[in-house]
């Protein structure tokens, strides 16, 4: 089975515990990992937005090997997989157990989260590429300025502790970055969780739709890859998938949507929260509701639609590119 992904280190790690993962459950599987450099591995100055999001800048090129039949499968990480479109003739073929789902702050030695927090008139600088994450950080550290910032996990780290200047899109630098807000779980991928400096609740910064979830995409009508991928599926992480998914296609969200959306089961029964900002961070519409586990996509749409009743239409337009 010949498996594609992107070249990052964390990319790497997720797909080789797939490979382990399905070598375990079919022990006369062959598995490759084929390796991609996607666009938005290359382009680390741009915003995802002129790539048609993270959409066609880390998984369009690999969803393309699959759809060519180059591919049995592709790895991705499921917040990156746009929620709010089809691709015709794919499907995720298996969910693996979430990892934890929250966003962390890493900061630059020398820097501590008491230096951010009495940071009036101080210059501190905060650097992160999501549009979630900086409307978040906004309500967070309101006297902090919030500067794009690109890169691998790794990459990103080594750019704070060198104290680098990040090139903006249309020119100009930002920086240097004083902290980063990253995913927990990609940190942990790559070895770098004891950079954590504060890992925030899903109260305080609700993670996005799918964050911590790896997803393995594969030809609908490939029974033979569906089958042996179905024996690496954790139900209660696809679950949560459907769910969360499924308040972005209510939401028609795109990619420069603060959206966000996380959910928990509990027994037979799931919570899910989803929330919609503006970029600012000074609005924010949030929705909660609970029901079976075992209907989530009923679930993630009558969030998504209690959402646009509470006006969360009028706050993705408002972030929605000039066509």
């Amino acid at each position: 089975m010949r498996i594609g992904t992107r070249k990052s280190a964390m990319a790497l790690a997720q797909t080789e515990d797939i490979a382990r993962r399905l070598s375990l459950a079919a022990t006369e599987l062959n598995v490759e990992i084929v390796r991609f450099e996607t666009t938005g591995d290359t382009d680390q100055t741009s915003k995802l937005l002129v790539h048609g999001g993270k959409g066609g800048a880390f998984v369009a090129e690999i969803r393309a090997a699959v759809i060519a039949g180059k591919l049995h499968a592709a790895m991705h990480s499921l917040k990156d997989m746009p929620g709010n479109e089809d691709t015709p003739g794919l499907v995720i073929g298996a969910t693996l157990a979430r990892d934890p789902p929250t966003d962390a702050l890493v900061t630059r030695p020398g820097v501590s989260i008491e230096d951010l927090r009495r940071s009036r008139g101080k210059g501190y600088k905060i650097g992160t590429n999501a549009v979630r994450r900086a409307a978040y950080a906004r309500r967070l550290f309101p006297e902090i300025e919030i500067i794009h910032f690109r890169g691998a996990a790794d990459t990103r780290i080594r750019k704070l502790d060198n104290k680098e200047m990040q090139r903006l899109p249309h020119g100009g630098e930002a920086g240097p970055a004083d902290a980063l807000i990253m995913a927990r779980s990609g940190l942990e991928r790559v070895g770098l969780a004891h950079r954590i400096a504060v890992e925030f609740s899903p109260k305080d910064m609700l993670p996005a739709a799918g964050q911590g979830i790896v997803a393995v995409e594969c030809a609908a009508g490939d029974w033979s890859t569906r089958q042996y991928l179905s024996r690496i599926d954790d139900r209660a992480a696809h679950l949560c998938c459907d769910a969360e998914r499924e308040v972005l296609w209510v939401l028609n969200g795109h990619c420069n949507s603060p959206i966000a959306g996380y959910s928990t089961i509990d027994g037979a029964q799931m919570s899910l929260t989803a929330s919609v900002l503006d970029e600012p961070g000074g609005r924010i519409i949030e929705v909660t509701r609970s029901g079976p586990a075992d209907r989530p996509r009923e679930l993630g749409r009558a969030v998504g639609l209690e959402l646009l009743d509470k006006g969360a239409a009028d706050l993705i337009a408002r972030t929605r590119p000039e066509p």
